[in-house]
């Protein structure tokens, strides 16, 4: 069996040495640095070769990549490396790993054509001055063999072990038989039309109701289909660490198997989790676990593989054994799990790692995404970009004197825009010229700066940066998919007024499309998906994606469903719906006590309830989610809910406790939602619909951006009551508008409503 390996990943392993340094400095954009490789090949001869593909064995190691550029005339192979600012921000341990990829495509360009000699160029651009820094080096075809055999005897060993652990997985995953040895209804069905997509390498949206397995039934038949697809990795991404929970369960069990295939598990954490020294900056003289990483990274990585369970708890006793940074070390052991679990963010958002690795790697990689319903709202918030003036008042404060003209200039064109605005909140066509080129000039000023004098990471200078880039990217890319809005401050003096700009992301479809053109098979799956055409449209499925609505696994007389048509849930009838839903508690509890969730629209409706209930009802247990709530908070209002225990907790729609809760059997006999769960009527809300209805057609707005994903939080919150096949509940739907025929096509069919 050939073991296949990047250039790039190869010299990662190989050459990379010394201290673990993130100081910021100001680096080009993806979309920048293609411009970069662009610019310095159209300055080239027309017998000017760029993106070579080359490609070499030492024994069973195919080693791949392409090449930057070769100039026949000069016998000269180039690597093009773009920065910002100086070059000397340019660290010499980057050069170094420079210097090898170029010296290993060097050896593979003689291989190829026969050279005997070749010159080496590192070209450095400046995507800012577009000026070119070229260093070369004249070596023969033997040292640079000697080079490549060296670096390939390097990693020769760790491929000969990890072509070991991937022939003995996929030979385990072949044998392997469905953990729960037989499927839940539905669940088989679910399964099949899963493996037949990871087969066709296209993508399928899943409807599944809760209780079939949905988690085991996606991952069994990916991991199933990996040895005949040539599947590399699985990417389990959730929206909370609930959905991730359940996936570590599920791979715990296939790796329990008979013939277990020894999956590596690796679960993502956010930073801020597992930094072992928040207040350091991530270097060498500041962090001791950055201080020579890349020394102890090799002996961390094997140790950390060789163990197999790479959850944040072992993780963090591998790192500390070794000192290393355990949320680095994470980072690095993606690039050789077999099964990641992690956030949406990790491939979906604009600097996704999983995704870049993808593509650097060229993995063949599966995605599955667990309660998919949520991407919408998640990638929304991954592509939009806010900029606050208050935030740039900070910067200037922070800034050296050096740069403050050019930040004045952005402050004047920002407060003329102000001026000119009558309303608190105004929607534009496009963001104004002047402002975008003020921050441009603005963002180069600072970038330049860095260049030479990297920032500590908590400088206002440096987060207004961060937050421009994100601003500006959005802006370059500003098409009907978006909006652009600026939302005054509360109102001050006239000369004082400021603002907040915004490039809002109302449809993320076209920043998903790469992402799903980057992987073989993309699963998204949920119990609420419909109707499907919204989600199609949203998320910028391709067009030949597959669709799948698993029938639910109870029956109807397991879940009775009261529609309350006599209240009225709307903000201004609020007032007068208190004592009908207080009463309607009250009298479900008399009949049959035990454990209840009550839903509302907002906290402030929540209060009120709950504090009528509690004036009416002593007696009635109750507790209550809170705004800000933590961890501990969560855990304690979710242990109320016990076998023997009865009460009434209350929660916002929408929130922590309205999806991916499990609480079966008696833990949770019914649930009132006292809400049909629309998004606030506000200005911007408003215009969305409006930009929808542009986009979709008319009256089409409000069913995308109220009714459905109102309903689908509604659907979300009810499917807490009925979690296995024995269970059994009530939900209260209140609200008039439950009796329109609309609304009730949006429920599941399987409901049978009264």
């Amino acid at each position: 069996m050939q073991y296949s390996v990047a250039v790039r990943t190869l010299c990662e392993f190989t050459a990379r040495a010394g201290d673990l340094d993130l100081r910021f400095t100001p680096a080009p954009t993806g979309a920048e640095g293609v411009a970069g490789h662009g610019k310095v090949v159209a300055r080239r001869g027309p017998d000017y070769e760029s993106e070579i593909a080359l490609f070499g064995q030492y024994d069973s190691l195919l080693v791949r990549g392409r090449a930057d550029g070769y100039d026949a005339a000069a016998n000269q192979l180039e690597e093009i490396k773009t920065y910002r600012g100086e070059l000397g921000s340019v660290r010499e341990n980057h050069r170094a790993l420079h210097w090898a990829q170029a010296c290993v495509y060097g050896h593979l360009m003689c291989q190829a054509r026969g050279l005997s000699n070749l010159r080496i160029a590192l070209v450095y651009f400046n995507i800012v001055t577009e000026e070119e820094t070229v260093l070369t080096r004249d070596y023969d075809a033997a040292t640079l063999q000697a080079f490549y055999e060296t670096q390939c005897a390097c990693f020769m060993a760790w491929a000969e072990s990890e072509q070991a652990h991937r022939q003995a997985r996929d030979d385990a995953l072949a044998q392997l038989q469905f953990p729960m040895g037989q499927f839940r209804a539905g669940q088989r069905e679910l399964a099949v039309a899963v493996y037949r997509s990871a087969r066709e390498g296209r993508c399928l949206l899943a409807q599944a109701s809760t209780g079939i397995g949905k988690t085991l039934g996606t991952l069994f038949p990916l991991l199933k289909a990996a040895p005949d697809t040539g599947i590399d990795k699985v990417f389990f991404l959730a929206a909370k660490n609930a959905g991730k929970a359940l996936a570590h369960h599920a791979l715990a069990q296939i790796n329990d198997a008979p013939v277990s295939p020894r999956l590596r598990v690796l679960d993502l954490q956010a930073r801020e989790k597992v930094c072992e020294y928040p207040d350091r900056a991530c270097h060498g003289e500041s962090c001791p676990l950055a201080q020579g990483f890349y020394d102890r990274l090799p002996a961390a990585r094997a140790a950390a593989l060789s163990a197999q369970r790479m959850d944040s708890e072992a993780l963090r006793a591998v790192a500390l054994e070794h000192r290393v940074c355990p949320y680095y070390l994470s980072q690095e052991l993606a690039r050789w799990a077999d099964v990641v679990v992690g956030d949406y963010n990790y491939y979906y958002d604009a600097n996704a790692m999983l995704h870049a690795y993808t593509q650097a790697n060229q993995w063949r990689v599966a995605v599955l995404v667990d309660e998919a319903h949520n991407l919408v709202d998640r990638a929304r918030q991954m592509y939009t970009g806010k900029l606050s003036q208050r935030a740039l008042k900070l910067a200037r404060q922070a800034a050296p004197k050096a740069l403050r003209r050019s930040l004045d200039g952005l402050a004047r064109s920002w407060s003329t825009l102000n001026r000119k605005q009558a309303e608190h909140y105004q929607v534009y066509e496009s963001v104004p010229a002047g402002v975008q080129a003020a921050l441009q000039k603005a963002i180069a000023t600072i970038g330049d700066h860095m260049g030479q004098t990297p920032l500590p990471q908590n400088d206002p200078l440096l987060q207004f940066y961060f937050e421009a880039l994100q601003f500006m990217r959005l802006a370059e890319q500003f098409g009907s998919h978006a909006m652009f809005d600026v939302t005054q401050d509360p109102p001050g003096r006239r000369d004082t007024l400021s603002s907040t700009l915004c490039v809002r992301n109302v449809v993320p479809a076209p920043y998903l499309a790469a992402r799903y053109a980057g992987a073989h098979v993309s699963v998204l799956f949920s119990a609420t998906l419909n109707p499907q055409q919204y989600y199609r449209d949203t998320l910028g499925l391709p067009a030949n994606t597959g669709w799948i609505e698993v029938a639910a696994p109870f029956k109807s007389d397991q879940l009775a469903v009261r529609v309350v048509g006599n209240v009225s849930t709307r903000y201004r009838d609020r007032g007068a719906s208190l004592t009908p839903i207080v009463e309607l508690i009250a009298a479900q509890y008399a009949r049959q006590p035990g454990n209840y969730l009550s839903f509302f629209s907002s906290f402030d409706y929540l209060e009120q309830v709950c504090a009528l209930l509690a004036q009416r009802y002593p007696d009635i247990p109750l507790w209550k989610q809170v705004p800000g709530m933590d961890e501990a908070g969560r855990t304690a209002f979710l242990g109320r809910f016990t076998e023997t225990g009865s009460g009434v907790g209350f929660a916002v729609l929408g929130g922590a406790f309205s999806e991916a809760v499990d609480l079966p059997g008696k833990r949770l006999i019914g649930a009132f939602i006292a809400t049909l769960g629309l998004p606030q009527f506000n200005p911007v809300t408003e215009q969305m619909r409006v930009a929808m209805d542009k986009l979709y057609g008319a009256n089409v707005g409000y069913d995308y951006t109220y009714l459905y994903p109102g309903l689908q939080k509604v659907v979300q919150a009810a499917g807490r009551v009925i979690r296995g096949e024995d269970d059994t509940g009530s939900v209260y739907l209140i609200d008039d508008r439950y009796r329109r025929g609309k609304v009730r096509a949006l429920l599941p069919s399987w409901w049978r409503i009264q």
